[in-house]
């Protein structure tokens, strides 16, 4: 007999929590999803840390701190009731299997333990279906932070199901496509006669960038200290003008790491033909200065682009067209760093 495996979640995670909470009582919770797409495919998606920031919206940043074989130490951000959390899970992946079981390691109040599986079998059309299991204990064991950790797993496994079945049923038409594939990953650089803490100090305060970048029309800045990770987050709700003077508006969401001169973000709002936009801003020592590089990881979404571009429109053009728009603010704003520090340096 094949056991429940919500059943021997629950198991574990009382076996766990009796050691780490005390009498505080492990929630289960299941989601499940059908995909049409393979296992494997499905699988590849989960395994893959580097891309669950494109593939599933809650998450903002991922690293890997340690890998070992078929182990992970990572630290991820994610949103959570519309609030940005860290922390640091151990996963265990297992191709044959095809699960991948994880445990929080230092979990962020309310949360004072959390682990779970993902589990991908196979259906006897080609597709397959996903179960996606928790368990977690609450600090204190509070009532309310126990409905406000079950809303968060709540929506955000339903949010990660429908992004993956979306990704996974997808990928079929990017490995096929003529044109090349809906994600692509591009940089600009620019090299620096200044100091690297000078141009992050630049790209770090983002609030005054309506004074000193043209295509910034309005900004609303919100810095809070990170969870961990030695890092600042700030979210950002910002406008831009495009050459024709209309404006858009973007959010998103920044992990700032002052002592490695690096800034990661997440769009929140995309444009139409995107499904998923990430970036990174990181200065490098280079020769007598640094380089600053602006990177950009971009989803294509089909439809959107056909809605938008034409339905004739191809995802080369597609391409073409937002590595120009992303590209030339970047730059842009790559040149403006540039100046602000070499005119620092240059001080007497």
């Amino acid at each position: 007999m094949v056991p429940n495996p919500a059943t021997a979640v629950a198991e574990a995670a009382g076996t766990e929590a009796a050691g780490t909470t005390g009498a505080a009582r492990a929630h289960v919770t299941e989601h499940t999803v059908v995909v049409d797409a393979p296992a494997d495919t499905v699988y590849g998606l989960v395994a893959d840390v580097s891309a669950w920031p494109q593939v599933f919206g809650p998450t903002i940043h991922v690293e890997v701190l340690e890998e070992h074989a078929d182990e992970q130490l990572l630290r991820i951000w994610a949103t959570a009731n519309d609030q940005v959390r860290s922390w640091t899970s151990h996963r265990i992946l297992d191709s044959r299997t095809r699960t991948v079981s994880f445990r929080q390691v230092v979990s962020a109040p309310p949360v004072a333990s959390m682990g779970g599986k993902w589990l991908v079998e196979p259906n006897d059309d080609g597709g397959s279906r996903v179960v996606l299991l928790h368990d977690y204990t609450a600090v204190d064991d509070d009532p309310a932070a126990v409905e406000l950790i079950e809303r968060a797993v709540d929506r955000n496994s339903r949010a990660e199901l429908t992004a993956l079945k979306n990704a996974a049923e997808q990928s079929g038409g990017e490995d096929g496509a003529e044109d090349g594939g809906l994600r692509f990953t591009f940089s600009d650089s620019v090299d620096i006669h200044g100091s690297a803490e000078d141009v992050f100090a630049f790209l770090d305060r983002a609030d005054l960038w309506p004074e000193r970048l043209p295509h910034v029309a309005r900004i609303g800045l919100e810095e809070s200290p990170s969870d961990g990770g030695g890092s600042t987050v700030q979210r950002m709700d910002m406008d831009t003008r495009s050459p024709d003077g209309s404006l858009h508006n973007t959010m998103s969401v920044r992990v700032c790491f002052p002592d490695r001169a690096v800034i990661v973000y997440k769009q929140l709002r995309v444009p139409v033909v995107m499904s998923g936009h990430t970036g990174r801003w990181e200065i490098e020592p280079h020769g007598k200065g640094v380089r600053a590089t602006s990177w950009h990881t971009v989803t294509l979404d089909p439809e959107g682009v056909r809605q938008l571009l034409g339905p004739e429109a191809t995802l080369a053009e597609a391409r073409t067209k937002v590595r120009q728009a992303l590209g030339a603010n970047s730059t842009t704003t790559l040149r403006h760093a540039k100046r602000f520090a070499e005119n620092l340096h240059d001080r007497p």
